[in-house]
């Protein structure tokens, strides 16, 4: 099945509530492992970029706190605690 199929399928309302807890415990799955990922390759004082959830802008900062859940990100308008799977490393520049 690929991605299309299993979209139809939730849509539709094919699958079964077991079938439906599976799909959702695989994407938790994955997106912890994709956050683990990204915060290996997190450093201090990196540069990072996400869109924020709240104004649905692009938002550019430097990595000062990296913890269990969050990545605390110092910006020009502040700081803000960020989901590690929504940043992405960017080239060396001053940001904030």
């Amino acid at each position: 099945m690929n991605i299309t199929q299993i979209n139809t399928g939730i849509l539709q309302g094919t699958f079964t509530n077991t079938e439906l807890s599976s799909i959702i415990d695989a994407v938790k799955f994955a997106r912890a492992r994709l956050a683990q990922q990204t915060k290996r390759e997190l450093m201090l004082g990196d540069n990072v970029n996400f869109t924020s959830t709240k104004t649905g802008l692009n938002v550019t900062g430097v990595v000062i706190k990296i913890a269990i859940k969050y990545v605390t990100v110092k910006t020009v308008s502040g700081l803000w605690r960020v989901p590690a799977n929504m940043l992405t490393k960017v080239e060396d520049r001053e940001f904030a």
